[in-house]
């Protein structure tokens, strides 16, 4: 079961990252490409959590699950929603910030080195600086603009940002939550990338 979920939590979330990029190719409007990213992390995240589940935990396995869980995805998603209020600079950084993840995921030293079958804790295995303190910033910069951008365009559009909220806070819900395991943290990650797709989708 800890192996099924997150892998399915997976195709679900890339199956939603690839109609993004659908409508993306038709309207080449470019919060679809961000968030079409962020729940590509999301998939990438589960896939990770069910590689853990499966071959138990390793550094490799850890350093894929952090990358997209931990320093991606959130800021993707705010990037996404700056882009959607007009914040063109927020493409480039975004990329700039993409660059500087992949490179702090790749570069960082694991000490001691990820074993056992449960999901690691990180402040057990990275030094706050860079790592921890980059995703830190990372995912308080990307959820505080999802959600305001989200509660600014709740007349507007309020069916949409309100399920873009919930997204977001099933989501942290699910980061609080990982102690219950792969299945249980990927169970939020699935629910939060439906209410996700359907925000980011929804014309009300």
């Amino acid at each position: 079961m800890d192996v099924l979920v997150p892998f399915a939590a997976a195709i679900l979330s890339f199956r939603l990252a690839a109609e993004l990029i659908r409508r993306w190719h038709r309207r080449r409007s470019p919060e679809l490409l961000a968030w079409a990213a962020s729940l590509a992390c999301f998939a990438a995240a589960s896939s990770g959590l069910a590689w853990g589940a499966a071959a138990g935990w390793d550094d490799r396995a850890f350093r894929a699950y952090y990358l997209f869980g931990g320093l991606l995805t959130a800021a993707l998603l705010g990037a996404g929603s700056l882009l959607r209020a007009g914040v063109r600079l927020a493409g480039p950084l975004a990329l700039l910030y993409a660059g500087l993840a992949i490179g702090i995921a790749v570069a960082m030293p694991i000490d001691p080195e990820v074993t056992g079958e449960a999901i690691p804790d990180a402040s057990a295995h990275l030094d706050f600086f860079p790592a921890r303190a980059v995703a830190l910033v990372g995912n308080i910069g990307g959820t505080l603009a999802a959600v305001v951008v989200a509660l600014t365009g709740l007349r507007r559009r309020p069916l949409g940002n309100t399920a873009i909220i919930a997204g977001v806070a099933v989501a942290a819900a699910g980061s609080a939550l990982a102690g219950l395991g792969g299945g249980g943290g990927s169970v939020f990650t699935a629910i939060a990338a439906a209410l996700l797709y359907a925000g980011f989708v929804s014309r009300r």
